[in-house]
Formats: C-alpha cells, structure tokens, sequence
C-alpha cells in the first residue's frame, strides 16, 4: 500500500487509474515529449558537423563532399544515397548559416505541432522531395548540396499550421516571397529543391493541421505513405532516361 493524501492506495489501482489519464497530444496528434526543439537542435548539430567533416577532408575536393553531394548521372549510375546525404552538406559558411538560422527559427515550432516522430519523418519526407525535384528538373550534370529543400518544407509546413491555429501569416508570407525572389534571380541557387520541399511541405502540412480528429494517423501516414509512392516513381522513371 502507498500513502495517499487521504487514507491509502493499493500501486495496482494507482497503475489501473494512470491508463484512463489522457495524455497530451500536440495540435497534429503527437506526444508532447517535454523537450520542445530537441530534434531541431539535433539536426542543426548534424548539419554542422557534416560541414566541419567536409571542411576537413578538403571541402569539395574531399571524399564527404564527393560521396556525399548530388549529381543527376552518378546518382542515377547506383549512388541513391546521395538524395539524402546531399541535405546535410552545404557549399559555404554562408549557405550554412542560413539554412540553419532558418531551421533553428521554424523547426522548434512545427516540431511542437506536429510532436517528435512525426517532425522526423516530415523533415526527412521534404529534404527528400527536394531532392527528388532536383534530380527530376534540374540538369544532371548539376551538382547539389544543402538543406533548403527540407528548410523550405518547414516554411510550407508552418504556414498551414499557422492558418489552422488563426494565427496572423503575413510575415512568413514575405520571407516566403523574399526567398522565392532569391531562389530565381540568385546565381547557382537549387530553385528546384526549394520547389519540391515546399510543395511536399504544404501537403505535410495540410494533412497535420487538417486531418479529422478520429481518423488523424490514418489520414496523415496515407499523405506520408502518397509522397513516398510518387517520389520513388519519379526516381524510377528519371533513372531511365538517365541511363542507357
């Protein structure tokens, strides 16, 4: 027996009372862990440290830069993995900073919303759909390296999250603007995978803030489970042409 505030309780009745507590979901039905942007935090640290090891091993010279950077035709010649490492690799100091400043404004936010599995498997969905619309649009001689398709998956995550919650989009509306200006008018800049992460980063978002309270994880692992169908469909039909 435990003392309780009043009289006595047995541990098995307190264990049998603890299953009827509802826990806490987050606005997309995850588990609130407590630990609000710990994943952020984590991935920004591998960001960082994939740059120190290019840095180390020669930048774009080095095996980390040459075996982990995406190019159409070696990709496509049998190096898949280079559709997700080339989101953890980044061109300058720059380029890092940015796309780390981003993911350090937006990711501890949609990591909130959407709880700690679901966050990871959205980050990775968009870094892939970035990398994926690469391999389809851009030039296959083209290489590609950084983590703005998964940044800009945030950005269309969190502005349909924030229209969900009524909450006021303006400001994310104008960097949305401002860095599609910079996407097409900058030089040697991926429009491609800014593309392909925030239109997959938009139909994440629609099935995390929109989907029916009863059937929410079916609606949401369909949505998940449609963009993985259709990226590796075009990741099939685009290593046909690119390979004889």
């Amino acid at each position: 027996m435990r003392e309780a505030s009043v009289g006595f309780q047995c541990p098995s009745c307190i264990a049998e009372g603890a299953k009827t507590v509802r826990q806490p979901r987050t606005l997309a039905g995850g588990t609130v862990s407590g630990r609000e942007g710990r994943v952020s935090m984590i991935l920004i640290g591998i960001n960082v440290a994939a740059y120190v090891a290019q840095l180390a091993t020669g930048d774009r010279t080095g095996d980390v830069f040459q075996q982990g950077a995406m190019q159409g035709y070696v990709t496509a010649d049998g190096d898949y993995w280079r559709l997700i490492t080339s989101a953890f690799l980044h061109g300058s100091v720059l380029h890092l900073l940015f796309n780390m400043y981003a993911l350090y404004l937006f990711g501890p936010f949609v990591e909130r919303a959407l709880g700690t599995a679901r966050f990871v498997v959205a980050y990775l969905t968009a870094a892939m759909a970035g990398s994926i619309a690469v391999y389809l649009l851009a030039a296959p001689t083209t290489v590609t390296i950084g983590a703005s398709g998964a940044v800009f998956g945030l950005f269309g995550m969190a502005l349909l999250l924030l229209l969900r919650a009524k909450q006021d989009v303006r400001t994310l509306l104008v960097l949305l603007a401002v860095n599609a200006f910079i996407s097409v008018a900058g030089p040697d800049i991926s429009w491609e995978g800014h593309l392909g992460g925030f239109v997959a980063g938009l139909a994440l978002g629609a099935a995390f803030a929109y989907a029916p309270r009863d059937r929410r994880t079916l609606v949401q692992a369909l949505v998940v489970g449609a963009l993985w169908i259709a990226m590796i469909a075009a990741f099939v039909v685009r290593t046909g042409q690119l390979t004889p």
